[in-house]
């Protein structure tokens, strides 16, 4: 792929071992590819700001970014009002007891238990989905924010029970991924658009 990547993430790029390296310069010129389609512009004309271990973001007035990365893959979503994303395999084996007893709400727990075997790992996959997303949506983080997250009954929104601060859930499924969108409005869920590489 040819680089789109910026004298200043090539510079920033220099500080990384060489596997980072490449991911960074080539997740980078991606990114600025599909907004690039989404806006019709060069994709170095994009004002992406995105440096190492920040999420990307964009000026005031050309919305908002979330960036999700699992298994060699990623997935952008682009909005006009905060939006976050993430994404898993649904193949993925994971220990959705110890992952549930250790990091869910006694709300949450409670629900879940009452679901068979199959239907609450994939249950614990969403939940986890939506929590991660609401992290991002926040621009927080999964150590301090975590713990405070509770995803409602509906599994289609979430709460932050510090804050107060609401969320809207969308679960989507594209190939062996499992997606996750959230929003403080439902219709950005809508009017959200997303890249999957």
């Amino acid at each position: 792929m040819h680089s789109y990547a910026t004298d200043r993430e090539q510079d920033w790029a220099c500080s990384l071992g060489l596997t980072r390296k490449k991911r960074f310069l080539c997740s980078r010129s991606w990114m600025r590819l599909c907004l690039g389609h989404l806006w019709g512009m060069h994709a170095l004309d994009i004002p992406l700001h995105a440096p190492p271990g920040s999420p990307p973001s964009l000026p005031s007035g050309w919305g908002f970014l979330s960036l999700s990365h699992s298994s060699g893959s990623a997935l952008l979503a682009w909005s006009a009002e905060p939006i976050g994303v993430d994404l898993e395999r649904l193949d993925r084996h994971f220990a959705a007891q110890a992952l549930m007893s250790r990091y869910f709400l006694p709300a949450e727990q409670e629900r879940l238990r009452a679901l068979d075997r199959d239907a609450f790992q994939q249950a614990v996959l969403e939940y986890w989905l939506i929590k991660e997303a609401a992290i991002k949506w926040q621009q927080g983080s999964l150590a301090q924010d975590l713990a405070h997250w509770i995803v409602e009954a509906d599994g289609l929104s979430a709460c932050h029970l510090l804050s107060g601060a609401q969320i809207y859930a969308q679960r989507r499924q594209l190939g062996p991924w499992g997606i996750a969108i959230v929003s403080a409005r439902k219709q950005s869920l809508t009017d959200a658009m997303i890249c999957l590489n």
